[in-house]
Formats: C-alpha cells, structure tokens, sequence
C-alpha cells in the first residue's frame, strides 16, 4: 500500500499553539530575525533540529524508573556499556551530556595548533571545537556533493584521493584522526557507503591516522547502506551497524539522534591511554565516569533507544516519511538537495531564490518567511552557520522522530510551496550583532 502510516500509536499529547502572521511578525522582530530567539510557545511546527526533540517510546519511559541515581558504580551506565559495546565493537565508553561534550573532550585532547582533521564535512559544532583548540577543519566531499541536484545513492562519502593526498603532505603527527559523519549532516543528510568507510580505514592505517565516526544517525545511515548497496539487502540494521564500527577506532555520539533520547552521548575509544586521558577531562568538566553528566535515567533511555532505533519497521517508516517532504516539494519546483536525507530535507536556497547574494543570506531569509507565513521553524544551513566556509546556502527541515504525523507533514508541504509562489517577494538580510564562534545561534539580523 502507499499509504504511509507511523509504526507507533499516541499515548500522550502535546498541544500546539496557532499563532497570528501579527504575533508571529512581532516575534520575529523581539528576535531579531534569528529563529533560535524565538520561544517554543509561539512555534506550530518545530524543524529546528531532530537533536533531543525525539518523542520516547513506552520501553523508554518504563527504563528511566529503573535508573540507578548511584553517583559512581551505577547499574544504568553498566547497562548502557553492555549495549554500545555489543553495538560498537569498542572498549571504552565514556558518557557525556550530549555529543558536543564528546567532541570537546576529544579534539582538547588530540589536538593543537598546527593540527588538521579531516572529515567528509564537518558539521557547526564540531568544527568548533577543533577550530578552538587552535586546529584546523577540513572537509573532503566527493566532488559530485557540490551539485546538490545530482541523485547518488552514496553522496555523504569521502573523496577518498583527497583524504590521500593530504595525509601524503602533512607530518603524521599533524594529523590526529580522520572524522567520518554518518549520514553526513552539513552535506544535505547524504549516506556513506560501506565500501567508502572501508576505504578510508584503509588510507587511515596506511598512515597511522585512527579513524572516527560521528555517528549521530548511525542508524539512518545503516537502513541506507541496507537498502542501496550491493550485498546488504538481507542483512539486519543491526549487523550493518556493527560492521561499520568495525572499521572505526573511535566514535564521537550524540543520543538526542539515533538513541532518540532527549539528553546524552559518548564518546569510544580503542586506546586505553587515550581513554584515560579523556575521562581525567571528564571528571574535571562532566561528571564521575559512570554518570559523565547524565541522571541514571537517561543512561537507562539512551540503552532502549539505541536498540529501538534499529527496529527496521521505525526506520523504513523513518526514512520514507522523510522523503515523503522531500519528493513533493521538490516535484512541484522547490529545489532541494537530492535525493532525499535520512533526517531532514535541505532547500537549495541559493537555486531557489537567485535574487538573493550569498552575503545577504538567502537560506537566513527563507526560514524567517517560512515562520513568517506558517509558524513553521527551520534552520540555517550555510553561510551564517559556517562563514566563508559554506559550500552551500540550505535551509534545512530536520524532523523530529515520532513526533509529527503526515498531516503535520503536509502541512508542511503547503506552507513550503505557497511561500515558494511568491518567493520573488522575500528580501535579503545582514547580521547587525554576532559572537566570535557558532554565531548563528544568538546572531540577530536586520532585514534589507
């Protein structure tokens, strides 16, 4: 049947708040034009981010009774440790608040100035926090992800020549690890491949270079890999998953993804002395290692949602849902980046509203009309987000999980193609305020 139908039933509601194109210009200007100013109160529908904005499930619920609240020793963070190394293949795991805490303890402790880390595309935060210990990020696409309307099955990879050559050219210990992001956010949702994991672990040991994954939406990325690549169609997500830790030394997890928590991560690692130094830090900024910052519940929650989200009716209904968004608007003339994501569709705000420089932020612009229009929240994926750096102007709409039904959905699409109709009309913006680092967060704007 074509009917897209959630493999779950409602238990609890929560209630959305309509607002007036009135309310919602005045917000808009409280807010100085940044959507991350706005309160959620006056959002009818919230694809800010699908990071800890995920509905748990009862399995869930019933788990976060059981958390042990032992401020060392807990029974919940040793329930967690049996799931992510049966998950992960890797020995130490080290729980932290959320992904970012992983990163931030990670790059301080393998990086310096003059270091290079090198990722298929660096996503706001992890850059950041390289960038701030004095290291320098660098993104290595395949040069077919800069045409966001070419349709690959595999278009997250690394280009595994680039990542080649530069470690050829730079002094090993210039190079601390090699990131690899599944699915690649920054570049549209995009998957990797298998054989591309494969081949970079190949060129990582090559060099002596470890390679980690951040993987936030490994799931996602293992349900594509399923269902796209050559030799996988009769494996389980979970048996996908494994085998793409396998080729990992480490790997850097935000749980308010793929463990659809509302708080949490790790980090892991293969390197005892590595894993030591990390949880000296943890202790200093996070918490005792078998808590790093967490309730015992959550930990208890981020164990069940680590094996819910492997469930193959969750992420067919996932990924199909996703690209539900996608195909009609993009059918009906919005430009998005193809093919369609696991966690999100990002316009291609630059194609569709070409009236509009690049220095005046076209996506900036297109997410306060959305809001504008319909109540609907998105976000920034481009030039405000990363600078000069930006490959791209996207607006991306990430989507919660087992949050918003189809009818949310089509909403959605509604608003995107009426907003799309009179695109003409939308004017640019400047920033008037921003901070050194990750400005799109608190930056506000003036509209031209």
């Amino acid at each position: 049947m074509r009917t897209i139908i959630e493999p779950f039933r409602i238990k609890s509601v929560e209630p959305l708040h309509h607002t007036t194109p009135e309310e919602r210009e005045r917000y808009l200007q409280q807010a100085g034009y940044n959507l991350f100013l706005i309160e959620a109160r006056h959002i009818l529908i919230d694809l800010l981010t699908d990071s800890g904005t995920g509905a748990m499930s009862t399995g869930q619920w019933a788990a976060l009774m059981r958390g042990d609240e032992s401020y060392a020793g807990s029974e919940s963070f040793f329930r967690l440790q049996k799931t992510v190394r049966d998950l992960t293949g890797l020995r130490h795991v080290i729980p932290t608040h959320q992904g970012r805490a992983a990163e931030r303890i990670l790059f301080t402790v393998l990086c310096k100035p003059g270091c290079v880390v090198p990722s298929n595309t660096h996503f706001d935060t992890t850059r950041a926090n390289i960038e701030f210990t004095g290291a320098r990020a660098v993104d290595l696409p395949i040069p077919e992800a800069a045409d966001t309307q070419a349709r690959l099955d595999f278009k997250g990879n690394m280009d595994v020549a680039a990542l080649q050559s530069l470690l050829a050219s730079e002094a090993a210990a210039n190079v601390p690890l090699v990131m690899l992001t599944i699915t690649n956010n920054s570049g549209g949702g995009q998957p990797v491949s298998m054989a591309n994991i494969e081949a970079v672990k190949r060129v990582c040991s090559r060099h002596g270079v470890p390679l980690y994954l951040d993987a936030c939406r490994f799931a996602e990325n293992a349900w594509f890999i399923r269902l796209r690549e050559p030799g996988y169609a009769d494996w389980t997500p979970k048996q996908i998953a494994q085998k793409m830790f396998s080729f990992a030394d480490g790997c850097t997890f935000s749980a308010k993804k793929d463990a659809i928590a509302n708080i949490g991560g790790f980090l892991c690692s293969n390197d005892e002395r590595l894993a030591q130094q990390e949880t000296n830090l943890l202790i200093l900024t996070e918490g005792f290692p078998t808590y790093g910052g967490l309730a015992g519940r959550d930990l208890d929650a981020i164990a069940v949602g680590l094996e819910e989200v492997l469930d193959p009716d969750y992420l067919h209904y996932r990924i199909v849902s996703t690209g539900y968004l996608g195909r009609h608007i993009a059918d009906c003339g919005v430009p998005i980046v193809e093919p369609p994501g696991g966690h999100a569709i990002y316009i291609d705000a630059e194609r569709m509203l070409p009236h509009i420089p690049k220095h005046r932020f076209p996506a900036q612009a297109l997410a306060v009309e959305l809001y504008r229009h319909a109540g609907i929240r998105s976000v920034e994926i481009g030039s405000v987000m990363f600078g000069e750096a930006a490959r791209h102007e996207l607006l991306r709409l990430a989507i919660p999980r087992r949050v918003y039904t189809q009818s949310h959905i089509d909403y959605v699409v509604e608003a995107i193609l009426e907003v799309n109709a009179r695109k003409q009309a939308i004017r640019g913006m400047e920033i008037v305020d921003a901070p050194p680092f990750l400005r799109h967060f608190s930056a506000r704007f003036r509209q031209l």
